[in-house]
């Protein structure tokens, strides 16, 4: 007895067996890190580069390494004027942005819950026939339509505008879609429980559909904001004064601009540190919003 008391196998301070590590955890991780390096790999090459000088990028291109220029660039990129009528900094461009960004993503989520709510909730005679209707307007992409779209802004006098980037483009058939199909799986027991207490339609949707609705709206703004924060050819139709101009719209204008020294050298320097400032604002929508993006597409949380 004494003997089993002062053995280590029974000791409760043994250490533990360790076990074994298996092949497929090696081969899963070492995939993981090498998708990780794969991706981190190209921004991190552009920061270096941003450290160089013009003449050198011109010459040499992307680089690997250090410089002193870098700091100068990222103040440069926003701070300095820039554009052929400098007339517009980085700053001002990554505000059109964020604007452009934000409208887009409040815009479509208010115009798709309404459209989903009344295709759910209201006796419409050709509520489903509407919902294909809105639908099928997938097949259409912007391309598709960009010049009727362009001729109605032009004639009613919207080129320049924050009005004209944005309302255009705020129906979504793909926010219609996600917020109907979540709409349908919410209990009829709610609905009747909120007719019992004398809930009205605007009442009902403000405040249950709304609250219940918090992480697909999640999911659905990550989406939109991506999408608006990324448009190119809508901007560049729509924005011909330099002022309005969007940090995507911006880097081409940077680049096709001389640099200032009256040298034939494009500033590839302050282009690629307004590039990576332009990275920042989805990454931090996408981390912050990331719980609830996830929880919006693979669950229902009533």
């Amino acid at each position: 007895m004494a003997d089993m008391t002062h053995t280590g196998a029974l000791s409760p301070t043994a250490p533990r067996p360790r076990k074994p590590i298996k092949l497929r955890h090696i081969v899963d991780h070492a995939v993981l890190i090498a998708g990780a390096l794969f991706m981190v790999f190209p921004v991190a090459l552009v920061l270096m580069t941003t450290s160089f000088e013009d003449v050198d990028i011109v010459k040499n291109g992307l680089q690997v390494g250090l410089e002193g220029k870098m700091l100068e660039n990222f103040e440069a990129a926003m701070f300095e004027a820039s554009g052929f009528s400098k007339s517009i900094t980085g700053t001002k461009m990554l505000i059109n942005s964020l604007i452009l960004g934000f409208g887009f993503a409040i815009g479509k989520i208010a115009i798709s819950m309404m459209a989903a709510y009344a295709i759910v909730y209201f006796r419409l005679r050709f509520a489903t026939f509407a919902f294909w209707i809105i639908f099928t307007t997938l097949l259409l992409p912007l391309e598709v339509r960009i010049l009727p779209s362009y001729e109605a802004i032009q004639s009613l006098g919207l080129a320049n505008t924050y009005t004209g980037l944005i309302v255009p483009l705020i129906a979504s058939a793909t926010g219609t879609f996600f917020f109907r199909q979540f709409f349908r799986s919410i209990p009829e027991e709610l609905v009747e429980a909120a007719r019992i207490d004398g809930a009205g339609p605007v009442k009902f949707f403000i405040d249950i559909l709304v609250p219940l609705s918090k992480t697909m709206i999640a999911a659905i703004f990550i989406i939109m904001f991506v999408y608006g924060w990324n448009q190119y050819l809508w901007p560049t139709l729509i924005t011909t004064d330099e002022s309005m101009f969007t940090l995507v719209r911006g880097i081409k204008q940077i680049v096709q601009v001389l640099g200032q020294t009256g040298a034939m050298i494009p500033e590839y320097g302050k282009a690629l540190a307004l590039s990576l400032i332009a990275m920042i604002p989805p990454v931090a929508i996408v981390i912050f919003f990331q719980s609830w993006f996830v929880k919006g597409l693979t669950e229902s949380d009533k």
